[in-house]
């Protein structure tokens, strides 16, 4: 395996806080309902894995604006959290980040716990989401 050694441990610090910055918008952004919000997050065309489908999203608005109703009435959705995220491989302008995120019902009960993997880039000196893999619905 071929590693890059010019980035130490302070980079990955670096480049887990940014990460984590544009994570904790997208968390807060879906938790307001705010699809804008998430685009702002994320850069374009964004790929998602989830179950068996695959989606690109050519363009910021492309997401589909059912989102949070079909949350919501699957298994009454109200509000997720991260559980931990890390990156697992990166350098100056991609890296991957593994995560676990909690779904709540309004009551906080628990809809389940899912693992995922974000890669997230920087273009032009933005970090954002580019693509998402998850076990979750």
């Amino acid at each position: 395996m071929q590693t890059n050694h010019a980035l130490d441990a302070a980079d990955r610090g670096a480049i887990q806080a940014l990460c984590n910055a544009v994570l904790d918008d997208f968390m807060t952004a879906l938790n307001a309902h705010d699809a804008a919000g998430m685009d702002a997050c994320m850069h374009f065309p964004h790929t998602r894995f989830a179950g068996r489908s695959i989606k690109v999203y050519q363009a910021a608005g492309d997401n589909p604006m059912d989102l949070f109703s079909r949350l919501q009435a699957e298994d009454g959705w109200s509000y997720s959290r991260w559980e931990s995220r890390e990156v697992i491989q990166h350098n100056v302008d991609k890296t991957h980040v593994a995560l676990s995120y909690t779904r709540f019902r309004a009551d906080h009960s628990i809809i389940g716990v899912y693992e995922s993997l974000y890669i997230m880039t920087r273009v032009e000196g933005r970090w954002g989401i580019h693509a998402r893999s998850s076990f979750g619905p």
